[in-house]
């Protein structure tokens, strides 16, 4: 499968949620990028489930898919019958094994991207973060203006990042 037909980043992104303090992928999810029913990728699952202890793969309960419901507001999420599973990174790639095409595996190795990435974003901003109050330790109260300085960059640290303007020349089209 080429990279070409896959989903750009964002949207596999936007599709982690942080459920129990650890970042997991819903199975419905994950049966929409992998191409497949949610129905059949959960047999698949049931049929190799000595591959998914509870760090792998939990089932949400009613109270988590309530509040992940919550959060897309009256949703596309339909009649859910059965509480959805919860794969952790390690599940995602769990998958890999039990859903064996092409297309899984790509999407697969997308998904394990982009885990890796996030981890490394997180990790950045965290030190980041510690370096700036080791420096605003040492600095002390001796101005008022240094602290300033420090609040706002923790909040540039902490705000989400948004779409930066083009800068250049643009021609005027006539029309």
């Amino acid at each position: 499968m080429s990279e070409k037909m896959l989903k750009p980043d964002e949207v596999v992104m936007n599709k982690i949620y942080l459920i129990r303090n650890q970042k997991v992928m819903i199975d419905r999810d994950l049966a929409e990028l992998y191409g497949v029913t949610t129905g059949n990728l959960n047999k698949a699952v049931q049929r190799n489930l000595k591959r998914f202890p509870s760090d792998f793969m939990f089932k949400l309960n009613k109270e988590e898919l309530d509040n992940l419901i919550f959060q897309f507001g009256t949703s596309s999420w339909g009649g859910v019958r059965k509480l959805p599973n919860a794969f952790t990174e390690q599940g995602v790639a769990m998958l890999s094994g039990v859903l064996n095409s092409d297309r899984a595996i790509a999407v697969n190795i997308q998904i394990i991207r982009v885990f890796t990435k996030m981890r490394s974003m997180l990790s950045t901003h965290k030190d980041l973060l510690i370096k700036m109050q080791e420096l605003e330790a040492k600095v002390g109260n001796h101005s008022k203006s240094i602290a300033q300085i420090f609040e706002l960059l923790k909040r540039l640290v902490h705000e989400k990042s948004k779409p930066k303007a083009e800068i250049g020349f643009k021609q005027k089209t006539k029309g």
